[in-house]
């Protein structure tokens, strides 16, 4: 008590702190205190928010007024850099110090409370975190993001809080405990309480985040947003509260195109907020401008002065740079922009899809003439507008040389500056200008010619003397490793280093971040930087704006060069709209993409030296190809870039005779893999462009000869011409170590299909000097081929095999923890990329789609970022460089895409950068040459038997009449079992393959009847053949003794304790008895198993069975047929017809039930969860646990989903050719009745006919029996015989689409099947695509059968969702073809 006193009376005779002015802010005032640590207040004078407005003064009351009382404030806030700026702007008139977090999903503990370091010498140290400074220090806490930090940390955040609102303590790592300055002052000052830091009074706490919904992100946490006072942020006054630095008035930002367009982004903002429930439903509302835009809108139009008039292309231009979401957003959006635009006297706005730009323009119409050095790192670019005025800007350029501009001799450039290209090229010059970091937005069209995206940054770079720097996104990349990374000294201190991002920020690079959209919403933690040019760095370091009056540079305070640009690009992998947000049109100025128009696509491809007729046909293929492709389909089908055109072309230029270009365009297209429905809409696109299909050649075996493998001409019916290939042999000495690397093969029987295999993969890869990608189905040989192709040429080969838990780190290097220090040993992957090996990347489907879209950057750029700083690029820029050998390739093995095997689509990240090949098992005469190789002993018409059936069966697989692909792997299985075991009868043998198949009766059936067809009989299949072997070999027979007359059949008595019985004709459920059901024994009418032995009398016994008997049994089984149909309400003719139909779609039901099931098990896939307390160690985190910390494990986990998915929503409408139409409904009934997670799925099935749009027959949640099955067709044969002509087709389209979208659900199908005639019925394209596409977020597909297959303008103005089905047999296959691409995204 006494040293209480003590204290208190000390601090009394302290002289308290003098204020140094008052802050008055309407009726109320604050003094205004000197800072303790200035380096800590805001340096962002320039951007702080004008203390004249009345909004911005309104929203700094209410904070002087929370302050005031103690409180803390949530601002909540559309994304953008306003809310920042008005807690920075607070900060600054109170002259108080702040600390910033930026929330992110990789946010932890160690972030919010203390880091651990280690010290040289060994020393632990315990660093503060921001948060933690701001509580001890009485600094105002900054959190910008809430809405993306997970739940699991808001306690941390919640306890930061209690302690001072109440007397509890914060337990810190290092021991200490921070409490409530009340409680503190009431403790001793004894060596026990010395681990006690007051929190202090003048702590305060700022949180930012956008409003969810409408925005993605995490509710709040009730404890936590409890705490603070809410404001809403008025969307209307912030956008015109926002300034841009630098920004003056001139004449263009007084014009009256600013102010028409001023009044176009404020009459959008408040549309979007009185908009109604079903608009948002619909999603066809026009989305208020992101949050800066008319910020950017007025220094645009300040530093180039706009034209009385404009094109509306370049309108469309300017307002997708201002407002870029409209790129995705549906058409009707766009419209209803337009028609503003129009309304105030601008004039329509052009495609969103720019193609109508054909001159070399940039923004508002500036042309670029001139760049010219001024100093060291700035440079004079001058532009010139539409009437001649000139524009002159001073900007930030690189140390280097630079391209020199207007260019000297263009035809000497290793690009073709293009209208297009210089249009695109100028507009990033003017962005860059103006001192924005920028987007470069790739199209929202699902496939579209090169946009010139690599080429374009590296021009402009070049021009402006930068060295670009680029940095690869990857989905495990944290929010923390953008900035910083750890790392070991030698001694085994730990400490951090700049990230290539923040080196680039220090040395005024061009940054490229590539890749942007995979890293989702923890891009946004660096929004900061874009928009401010500020970032916390580690232990209290700092980027800052600029330097206060009077301030220097230090150890924690650092200024961004001035030079510093950074650009992102996307990798193409994911849709616009899963990552093109408000918040990231706020960081940077969008600029959208441009694709090559055909002429200068035709011009590229003429360069490489092909003949113009097929440089014609191919572009004349890729445009209906790419016009045909659709946004669900081109998540896993290929697009046909322009690189893979100029593949194909390379390759005819350099051998003329490889013009088939069907096989080329399939081979680029992986047809062998594409969907049914794909299939068809491709044929019809080579008969349009007159491309046919030729006859397959024999090639003949390669040899090695004088220093070359030699590949013969390959002779058949259209290969006049033929040439033999010679590929040069690997020189040894090149690599001398990697003779141990070549793969030896004892055995390899050559095969035509396989040697064509290797000649193509050859000239690939070591010809035209391409990456490859061989995708097929399951033992089909592509290890094989490409071993074999490496050991006729010499060639060393790294190997590494993924799996569903690879990491990036792990491609990378493997890391070892050597005396405390973290060494890093390279992995194969980059062994290969030194010594110019071929690397053999297996099972690429299985690893995650984020780990295999590191190979995109490194085959089409030789570029990859190691997360140990070092960098692999094509020629040495700097000095630990790791150089990619000009020998070095890639070979990515993988099973197709698609069901059964439900690997990853991984080919949509890998972009046009691999020359993919599919895999095929070998035609007949390949297969029968290889199988008489490995087994001569085995007649040739077995073999020639074995080849067919098996082929009949891989038909049956794509006709979906059996689920399995059977493969070459399968075949030679069963050749060298029979080959090696000739006493064996073929059904034993063909258990080695078939047994897997036992329980699929429709597989044992089919498989019954191709070897009957092709003459192979086998007696038994199946559990019989099972049985039958088992029999064989182990001749156990169960002998009766007693009497083994029978009687009559009977079913027996039951026996209550189910004991076994053998022998006799008492008992049911017994063995090898006589009369009564059940098992080995005869005389009964029907099987019963209780689940005892069986035991089975001969076969002599089993067969004397008198006929009166056999027909007692007969009927008695008839009898117990009816009485079960009585049960299920059916009679037999009922059961007949149902049992009909349902066998005409068994083997769909199959194949479609498994893909459902399958994709709901991958959707629970478990994946690596981070930052956890136990598991396995995680390489990334191994620093961290030196230094003490717990969370560095990671265990496999759900994933955590960014929003809710709660079901698949499907209508199925149908209409026309009866029997078809029933077959497909019961495939539909019993598909959805056998699923495990029936939840998942809602649906319904509605019919419609000339009387009503809309006949109910499945209710959405109705629980179907069979006899209910029975009555859905019944009820559908019984309309047909009522109704009169005419048709709904669009009425049922229509209904169908705005019923289903009233769903809670995470997608909507709606699938039409109609065989109306659209002549007759005045129906056409236009009425067609209007009710499909009535409702964006709802996928539609029609089916056309009879009549209405007659219409062929169906595929051509509905790519992707109209079919021409001619034949009716095909409906089951179609439609569970469409379902497949629909929901296997």
């Amino acid at each position: 008590m006494a040293e209480r006193r003590l204290k208190h009376l000390l601090s009394s005779l302290t002289p308290p702190q003098q204020p140094i002015g008052v802050l008055r802010l309407g009726n109320i005032s604050h003094e205004v205190y000197e800072a303790a640590e200035p380096s800590r207040l805001p340096h962002t004078e320039d951007l702080l928010l004008d203390t004249q407005n009345a909004f911005n003064l309104d929203n700094l009351h209410f904070l002087l007024q929370k302050h005031l009382l103690g409180q803390d404030v949530f601002l909540v806030s559309q994304p953008g850099p306003y809310a920042r700026r008005l807690a920075l702007t607070f900060c600054r008139l109170l002259n108080s110090e702040y600390e910033f977090v930026a929330l992110h999903r990789d946010v932890g503990e160690t972030e919010l409370k203390q880091g651990r370091e280690i010290r040289p010498g060994g020393n632990l140290v315990y660093v503060d975190s921001p948060a933690v400074r701001a509580v001890k220090s009485g600094r105002i806490l900054i959190l910008e993001g809430v809405e993306k930090a997970e739940r699991g940390i808001m306690p941390i955040l919640n306890n930061l809080l209690e302690n001072r609102e109440m007397l509890v303590k914060w337990n810190l790592d290092d021991g200490t405990h921070i409490v409530h300055p009340h409680r503190y002052a009431l403790l001793n000052q004894d060596e026990h309480f010395k681990a006690f830091i007051p929190a202090h009074k003048n702590f305060r706490v700022i949180a930012i985040a956008a409003p969810v919904p409408p925005y993605p992100g995490y509710p709040l946490d009730p404890p936590f947003r409890s705490r603070f006072q809410a404001r809403f942020v008025d969307p209307m006054g912030s956008i015109l509260a926002l300034r841009e630095s630098g920004s003056t008035p001139s004449q263009g930002a007084d014009s009256q195109f600013y102010q028409k367009l001023r009044d176009i982004i404020l009459s959008t903002q408040i549309a979007s907020e009185s908009r109604h429930a079903l608009d948002a439903v619909a999603r066809s509302t026009l989305p208020s401008f992101p949050q800066t835009s008319l910020a950017k809108a007025k220094a645009l139009l300040s530093a180039f002065p706009p034209p009385d008039s404009h094109s509306q292309e370049q309108l469309a231009r300017l307002v997708l740079s201002l407002h870029p979401a409209l790129i995705h957003s549906p058409f009707v959006a766009w419209a209803m922009l337009s028609n503003q635009f129009e309304d105030a006297g601008l004039g329509a706005l052009g495609s969103p899809i720019l193609s109508g730009i054909d001159d070399d323009s940039g923004l508002l119409g500036y042309r670029l003439i001139s760049i010219r050095k001024v100093d060291d790192r700035s440079a004079r670019i001058v532009f010139e507008g539409p009437f001649g005025t000139h524009v002159e800007l001073v900007a930030a350029a690189g140390p280097g040389p630079y391209l020199p501009f207007p260019f000297t001799n263009p035809e000497m450039l290793a690009f073709v500056p293009s209208a297009r290209f210089m249009g695109l090229l100028t507009s990033l010059l003017q962005a860059h200008a103006l001192g924005w970091d920028i987007s470069y937005v790739p199209p929202a069209l699902p496939s579209t010619s090169s946009c010139s995206t690599t080429l374009l940054l590296r021009t402009f770079s070049a021009m402006l003397g930068y060295e670009l720097e680029d940095v690869h996104m990857y989905k495990e990349l944290g929010g923390r490793e953008l900035i910083m990374r750890r790392k070991v000294e030698e001694g085994g201190a730990t400490s951090w280093e700049p990230s290539p991002l923040i080196e680039g920020a220090w040395q005024g690079r061009m940054v490229h971040l590539s890749g942007m959209d995979v890293i989702g919403s923890t891009a946004g933690s660096l929004a900061r930087l874009m928009q401010d040019r500020e970032i916390e760095l580690w232990e209290k370091k700092r980027i800052v704006r600029r330097l206060l009056e009077g301030e220097d540079p230090s150890e924690d305070l650092s200024v961004a060069h001035p030079s510093l640009r950074i650009i992102s690009t996307a990798s193409k992998s994911l849709p616009l709209k899963d990552w093109l947000s408000d918040e990231h049109a706020n960081m940077f100025f969008t600029l959208p993409a441009q694709p090559m128009s055909e002429a200068e696509e035709a011009h590229i491809l003429s360069q490489t030296g092909c003949p113009t007729p097929i440089v014609n046909t191919l572009l004349k293929f890729a445009d209906k190809y790419r016009s045909s492709m659709t946004s669900d389909a081109v998540q896993k089908n290929r697009k046909l870039g322009t690189r893979s055109l100029i593949r194909i072309a390379r390759r005819v230029a350099k051998f003329p005779a490889d013009d088939d270009l069907h096989a080329l365009l399939s081979r680029a297209l992986l047809s062998e893999f594409l969907p049914a429905t794909e299939v068809m809409n491709l044929q019809n696109i080579f008969e349009e462009c007159d491309i046919h299909k030729r006859s397959p050649p024999y090639n003949p075996p390669p040899e090695v000869r004088d220093g070359v493998l030699y590949f013969p001409p390959a002779t058949g019916p259209q290969t006049s011409g033929a040439r033999p290939t010679l590929i040069p042999l690997f020189d040894t000495a090149k690599d001398p170590e990697g003779a141990s690397h070549v793969p030896h093969m004892d055995h390899f029987y050559d095969n035509s299909l396989q040697t064509g295999l290797m000649r193509d993969l050859a000239i690939d890869c070591e010809i035209l000097g391409e990456h490859l990608v061989l995708l097929g189905n399951q033992g089909v040989g592509k290890n094989k081929v490409v071993d074999r192709l490496c050991q006729l040429l010499g060639r060393p080969r790294e190997y590494i095999q993924l799996h569903r838990d690879t990491t990036v780190n792990q491609l990378m290097f493997q890391t070892v923890l050597e005396n405390g220090v973290i060494k890093y040993t390279d992995s194969p992957l980059l062994r290969a990329i030194k010594l110019g090996r071929i690397i053999i990347i297996d099972e690429a489907d299985k690893a995650a789609e984020h780990v295999v879209a590191i190979f995109r950057s490194l085959a089409g750029h030789g570029q990859l970022s190691l997360s140990d700083g070092r960098r692999v690029r094509e020629t040495k820029e700097r000095e630990d460089d790791v150089v990619v050998h000009p020998n070095f390739r890639l070979i990515l093995l993988a099973n197709r895409p698609g069901y059964p095997f439900l690997g990853n689509h991984f080919l949509q990240v890998l972009g046009d950068n691999f020359c993919c090949h599919a895999v095929t098992n070998p035609d007949m005469a390949s297969e029968r040459k290889l199988l008489s190789q490995l087994a001569p002993k085995l007649s040739e018409d077995l073999i020639l038997r074995l080849v067919a059936a098996f082929h009949d069966l891989r038909k049956a697989y794509e006709a979906g009449t059996v689920t399995y692909p059977y493969s070459l792997r399968e075949l030679l299985n069963l050749v060298r079992h029979m080959q090696a075991y000739p006493g064996d009868p073929l059904e034993v043998a063909l258990r080695n393959v078939f047994d897997f198949d036992v329980y699929k009766p429709d597989t044992i059936a089919k498989l019954a009847d191709i070897l009957d067809h092709h003459g192979l009989s086998v007696k038994h299949l199946g559990i019989g053949a099972a049985r039958e072997t088992a029999k064989r070999v182990l001749d156990i027979q169960f002998e009766p003794k007693g009497d083994t007359s029978l009687s009559e059949p009977k079913f027996g008595k039951e026996d209550p304790n189910n004991e076994s019985h053998t022998g006799g004709n008492t008992w049911a459920g017994g063995t090898g008895g006589r009369d009564t059901a059940g098992l080995g024994g005869r005389g009964g009418y029907m099987r019963l198993f209780k689940g005892h032995d069986i035991n089975q009398i001969p076969d002599a016994l089993k067969n004397d069975v008198p006929d009166h008997v056999k027909e007692r049994a007969r009927e008695l089984a008839r009898q117990e047929l009816a009485r079960r149909l009585e049960e299920l309400n059916m009679s037999a003719g009922e059961a007949k017809g149902y049992t009909a139909l349902f066998s005409a779609v068994e083997g769909h039901i199959a194949q479609l039930h498994d893909l459902l099931e399958n994709l709901a098990a991958r959707e629970e896939e478990r994946v690596w969860v981070k930052r956890q307390t136990d598991g396995e160690l995680d390489d990334s985190r191994l620093t961290e646990g030196l230094t003490g910390e717990a969370t560095v494990y990671k265990r496999r986990g759900m994933a955590k989903p960014e929003m809710g998915r709660p079901q698949l929503k499907y209508r199925f409408q149908y209409d026309g050719r009866l029997k078809r139409s029933m077959e497909t409904a019961v495939m539909l009934m019993e598909t959805f009745d056998r699923l495990s997670r029936k939840e998942k799925y809602v649906w319904d099935i509605y019919g419609h006919s000339g009387d009503s749009p809309s006949i109910p027959l499945v209710e959405a949640g109705q629980q179907l029996e069979i006899r209910d099955r029975w009555k859905v067709v019944d009820k559908m044969e019984m309309i047909t015989q009522y109704t009169f002509a005419g048709d709904h087709t669009l009425e049922a389209i229509d209904k169908a689409v705005s019923d289903i979208a009233s769903f809670d659900a995470d997608d909507w199908f709606v699938i039409a099947i109609t065989d109306a005639n659209f002549a007759r019925y005045g129906i056409t394209a236009e009425d067609l695509q209007r009710v499909m596409n009535r409702n964006p977020k709802v996928h539609t597909a029609l089916i056309c059968i009879g009549e209405g297959a007659e219409a062929t303008w169906i595929p051509k103005n509905l790519p992707g969702r109209g079919y021409r089905v001619a034949n009716t047999a095909d409906i089951p296959a179609v439609l569970r073809s469409i379902l497949s691409t629909m929901v296997d995204k």
